[in-house]
């Protein structure tokens, strides 16, 4: 089968750029002809405000790679719908609406030619303007199928289109390189990935409790002065760490090498490859109850669960997570993870679309 993956890949960063490369990889090995058609420019600065593209790759890149989308170039996004009118399957990996007047120049280049599926990292955004739902409903009336992360996202298409709308869990990607396993207690969480509201860092601030520290690792999408402000509220500066901005790759094994637990006090979720990251690099997990944080943590085996937004039972957890023996206990729980079920999983859904 000819399948062309439309999505962020290298130089862009993050996950969505691992999922796509990693979904390219996955197919090609199953025997399909694979391209990833992904961007020269992808959003304009003002709606991604952190850093987009990086000098070294996360991961390996897929060689068949083309970077000719441009935001700012309708004429290239008709173009690409027409050169890929041979494929047999044309992926959209869809991470905002902001991508969608993109991707309906491209169907409408494509003119049904091939069969068209949306990729839904997630159907609408966790904080959501106006125009999100509109646009996202526009765009999935248009394709042959829809792929979501969990039976909740798989709803919001549902209620947005009429279409086959089909469910597989996010499967991971992992790091090239691991933490080192350590028998030592530090008294030290870890917050990574970008800092959103969403995401409850200001409910960790709050539940951490005294003797504990935390460190805040990536890039604040709001700017730093509401969580510094709430830091020296809570006259809790002396035990936070920030760490604002990208965290290159080979940075990430060391700070999880010195944190007890990767804690993810988010309000909402769908799916999270966070679980993942902390599980590959031996470390236990604190997490809420919220999208499929859940489904990956065996709470007292591998880490813990509490509910979202419960600053007090977050606090309760952390000294639960600090009683004698207890790290110890926790981090002998955790298994490394096997991607390959996952995939086979996801890539057979995906093609069965």
């Amino acid at each position: 089968m000819r399948v062309a993956v439309i999505g962020p890949a290298h130089p862009y960063k993050g996950g969505g750029a691992q999922h796509t490369t990693e979904l390219a990889h996955r197919l090609a090995a199953l025997g399909h002809d694979v391209v990833i058609e992904s961007w020269r420019a992808q959003y304009p600065s003002f709606l991604y405000p952190g850093q987009q593209t990086i000098s070294e790759p996360e991961g390996t890149p897929y060689p068949r790679t083309e970077r000719r989308l441009d935001w700012r170039r309708p004429d290239g996004w008709l173009a690409a719908g027409r050169r890929l009118r041979t494929a047999d399957l044309v992926v959209l990996a869809v991470l905002s609406p902001v991508q969608v007047p993109a991707y309906l120049g491209i169907l409408y280049g494509l003119r049904r030619r091939a069969r068209a599926v949306a990729l839904c990292h997630n159907v609408l955004p966790h904080e959501r303007k106006p125009y999100d739902e509109p646009l996202m409903k526009a765009l999935l009336g248009r394709v042959d199928g829809v792929l979501a992360h969990s039976e909740q996202q798989a709803g919001l298409a549902r209620s947005l289109t009429g279409g086959p709308v089909a469910v597989a869990g996010l499967p991971p990607h992992l790091p090239s390189t691991r933490a080192e396993r350590s028998a030592t207690v530090h008294r030290r969480l870890l917050f990574f990935g970008i800092v959103r509201p969403y995401k409850g860092l200001d409910v960790l601030l709050r539940a951490l409790p005294e003797g504990v520290s935390l460190t805040v690792a990536g890039e604040f999408w709001g700017g730093l002065d509401g969580t510094r402000a709430l830091v020296d509220e809570l006259g809790i500066a002396d035990r936070v760490e920030l760490r604002p901005g990208y965290v290159p790759a080979e940075e990430v094994a060391g700070l999880f090498a010195r944190a007890d637990a990767l804690v993810l006090p988010y309000r909402d979720a769908t799916a999270s490859q966070n679980v993942w990251l902390g599980h590959e690099h031996g470390v236990p997990v604190i997490a809420t109850r919220v999208g499929a944080l859940a489904e990956h943590v065996t709470d007292g085996v591998d880490g813990l669960l509490v509910e979202p937004g419960d600053v007090e039972a977050l606090n309760q957890a952390i000294t639960r997570f600090y009683a004698s023996g207890e790290p110890e206990r926790l981090r002998s729980g955790v298994k490394a993870v096997d991607p390959d079920p996952f995939w086979s999983a996801y890539t057979g859904t995906l093609l069965a679309l």
